[in-house]
């Protein structure tokens, strides 16, 4: 395996924090949807709003790393499922903030503690030093993908409503014979 020269997808870095992710998320996924009932997404979106407070849904969507069409649809979701609150501006009623309300701040606080545990429960395999480590290149990487995605547009645009992606067009491929 090397991340120097991929030569499989084994070697490939978004693979191997995706295969991380799905391992060690998957018990506080199981947590959220079994016990809780939400989904791991508006899990992120109760702790975003815990930590940070009240915010606009645009904001909760730059900080989740979702889109905004997403972004509503989970906060619809955790309304109805009475978790947060929409809380109109009183300068334009047209635009509301969200903010947890006392039951969603309940599932946090009994929550993120069995989260923690989970997580520290993977983190253990590291020593000191290399949990340091890990922090640091960690930072760096998301720091550096920031940077080269926000300055390297593409022209090509997923298309959501359709599967998720567009559709391959033979030609982009090549003749492959």
């Amino acid at each position: 395996m090397s991340f120097a020269r991929p030569a499989t997808v084994d070697d490939l870095l978004n693979y191997r924090l995706s295969r991380l992710l799905e391992s060690s998320g998957s018990m506080v996924t199981l947590l959220c949807e079994g016990r809780y009932g939400i989904t791991r997404r508006e899990w992120r979106l109760i702790c975003i709003l815990a930590t940070r407070g009240a915010m606009s849904p645009s904001e909760l969507s730059e900080l989740a790393h979702l889109e905004r069409a997403r972004i509503s649809r989970h906060l619809g979701d955790l309304v109805t499922k009475k978790l947060v609150a929409r809380v109109g501006l009183q300068a334009d009623r047209r635009r509301a903030r969200v903010e947890l309300n006392e039951r969603g701040r309940k599932l946090y606080d009994e929550l993120f503690p069995q989260s923690v545990h989970f997580n520290n429960m993977v983190l253990e395999a590291l020593a000191p030093a290399e949990l340091a480590a890990f922090d640091h290149a960690l930072t760096v990487l998301t720091e550096t993908a920031d940077q080269i995605s926000g300055s390297h547009a593409l022209r090509e645009k997923a298309d959501r409503r359709h599967g998720g992606s567009r559709r391959i067009a033979t030609g982009n491929l090549g003749s492959g014979s």
